[in-house]
């Protein structure tokens, strides 16, 4: 179906570059439209830390420009200009299961910067592919042509 929207979970690991690479593929195949989310919270162990967070540290900056370099990296600057830039508070599963709310697809690495090197899937993968209210891919290994 042509018009729809492809939602894909960037985080800036290799495996979020490499989904981010499928998605506008699969977007230029479809004519879908592509929206990036990334998440951003606060660790929970900051709560105990003394004196606090540093005023200065900006966790929704620091995601938007982690997509923004995600972006230029991986795509060509005209396709990264069409893109939705989505930038989220809260916790990476859910941001992505809520904005797939109405998306024909939703795609994801199969681990981000946070799991376990031995892991099959990531723990937002695997949620996902669980909860996700659309189809959901899971980009794994290599993409064909890539360096």
């Amino acid at each position: 179906m042509a018009g729809g929207r492809i939602v894909v979970g960037v985080d800036g690991s290799a495996p979020s570059l490499r989904a981010l690479k499928w998605a506008a593929a699969q977007a230029a195949l479809t004519g879908d439209s592509l929206q990036t989310v990334i998440s951003w919270e606060y660790p929970a162990s900051w709560a105990t830390l003394m004196p606090g967070v540093p005023p200065e540290f900006d966790p929704e900056r620091l995601a938007k420009q982690i997509l923004d370099q995600a972006l230029d990296q991986a795509l060509a600057p005209a396709t990264a200009a069409a893109v939705t830039r989505t930038v989220v508070g809260g916790n990476a599963p859910q941001a992505l299961i809520d904005q797939a709310e109405g998306a024909t697809l939703l795609v994801v690495g199969d681990r981000g910067y946070s799991g376990f090197k031995a892991a099959v899937l990531g723990s937002v993968s695997s949620h996902v592919t669980q909860h996700a209210p659309c189809p959901v891919v899971v980009v794994r290994g290599e993409i064909p042509g890539e360096e």
